[in-house]
């Protein structure tokens, strides 16, 4: 079902990969992932398609990765190039998809913004239900559900209602409720349930027709890995799926590296991806350098639909460096290499960063040692170019270092230069 699903994205991504290689042509214009309209309709001629069709799968296959998208080009994704031999790579792209339910169909006019996120947000418990119900659920039940949901979220948030509220004319009596406790009206989320149910459908979760809506045997299995994940994590010692992203992140800092994928990829399972890699780069902008690392971590086991926010935090300098090995092992270099795409100055700064999670995380030894990983062949070159770097951390991280080295003299030069970045000499 998957490979049937994605039969015509894979169509147009393959005849992109034959066409608009490089030397033949670019993919995408301006930088907005879309087709040029001119190779829009050269695919439609050649493909016979409508130029509708060409851009809807295109759009299909940008979602499942079956094509990467860089910049103003595009290249074809490694799901594409196993698609003859692997199906596991077919339903993972199928995954990916699902997973973009929300991006795969318009989104209805005149609606906050925040209102379609809550709706998003609630999307997974209405999937739920209808996996437990193993067959057609009116759609009446199901706003009744997405309702409840929804006042959930906003009473976690102590939010009310959107849209013009009402003076209230006295106090509420003790034990009754108040009208910011209201469910939000039925006028309200009708229309985005339609639009959500109509989105699923498109990618092939559900079918939504006559009232009411019933899973796919690929949505349902999807839906069920989801729930497995959840209860995994539920019953694992770690137990972080209910965490907001700094204190999963944290949660997660003692755990094996398996361990903690094992941790990211449940608390992943149990959000939208989108609100999970907006926490996650959140936490990343902490003061926290260990919690920067391990959202980078996170945002590897996203994948693919993190690398829009992911290239969008690059002017941010202090997330810079790792966004770039974030995109360099995202587009296939080996980790052991990813480094080579920063600059000195990034490298010292990312550096810094790292000596100062091991600083506060980490034991004297291990802050020694962390001197052979930087790229400076020797000591004081090291310590003129951290002290020119700027890195808020550069005195506690050297302080710490003069503290631990057991040479008396690297010892007093590393405290002197702490010295001089805190006194502002040279």
């Amino acid at each position: 079902m998957a490979r049937s699903r994605l039969a015509g994205a894979a169509r147009v991504a393959r005849w992109a990969d034959a066409a608009l290689r490089p030397g033949k042509g670019n993919a995408t214009s301006d930088g907005k992932a879309t087709l040029a309209d001119a190779t829009a309709e050269w695919a439609a001629r050649e493909l016979g398609l409508t130029v509708s069709q060409v851009c809807a799968e295109w759009d299909t296959a940008r979602l499942a990765g079956l094509v990467e998208v860089h910049g103003d080009s595009a290249r074809p994704g490694w799901r594409l190039r196993a698609w003859d031999r692997d199906d596991t790579a077919v339903l993972r792209g199928w995954v990916a998809l699902f997973d973009a339910w929300s991006l795969a169909h318009p989104e209805p006019a005149g609606h906050e913004p925040a209102a379609v996120a809550e709706v998003v947000s609630a999307m997974p418990q209405v999937l739920s239900f209808l996996q437990l119900s193993a067959g057609p659920v009116p759609v009446e039940q199901l706003l009744d559900l997405l309702q409840q949901r929804v006042g959930e979220l906003r009473t976690e948030r102590c939010e009310i209602p959107y849209g013009p509220q009402r003076e209230p004319a006295s106090p509420p009596a003790p034990g009754t409720a108040s009208p910011a406790d209201a469910e939000p009206e039925d006028a309200e989320l009708a229309p985005l349930l339609d639009w959500a149910l109509h989105a699923l459908a498109s990618v092939g979760a559900l079918t939504y027709g006559a009232g009411q809506a019933t899973l796919t045997p690929l949505g349902s299995w999807a839906v069920w890995v989801k729930l497995e994940q959840i209860c995994v994590a539920a019953q694992s010692p770690a137990g972080n799926i209910e965490a907001a992203a700094e204190d999963m992140l944290r949660g997660c800092a003692q755990l094996r590296p398996n361990a903690a994928r094992a941790e990211y990829r449940a608390w992943l399972a149990a959000r939208p991806v989108g609100s999970a890699v907006t926490e996650l780069l959140d936490a990343a902008r902490g003061e926290d350098a260990l919690l920067r690392g391990l959202a980078f971590e996170a945002l590897r086991v996203v994948g693919a639909p993190a690398e829009p926010d992911v290239r969008a935090v690059l002017d941010e300098s202090t997330l810079r460096p790792y966004a770039l090995l974030w995109l360099a092992e995202h587009d296939g270099a080996d980790p052991e290499d990813a480094h080579e795409v920063l600059t000195r100055e990034e490298a010292t700064w990312l550096w810094v960063d790292t000596a100062a999670a091991v600083a506060d995380h980490g034991e004297a030894p291990l802050l020694v040692r962390h001197l052979e990983s930087a790229v400076q062949p020797t000591v004081p070159a090291l310590l003129d170019e951290v002290r020119a770097v700027g890195h808020p951390r550069t005195v506690q991280v050297l302080v710490a270092l003069a503290a631990a080295h057991p040479d008396p003299a690297l010892a007093k030069a590393v405290r002197r230069a702490a010295f001089q970045v805190h006194t502002g000499g040279s």
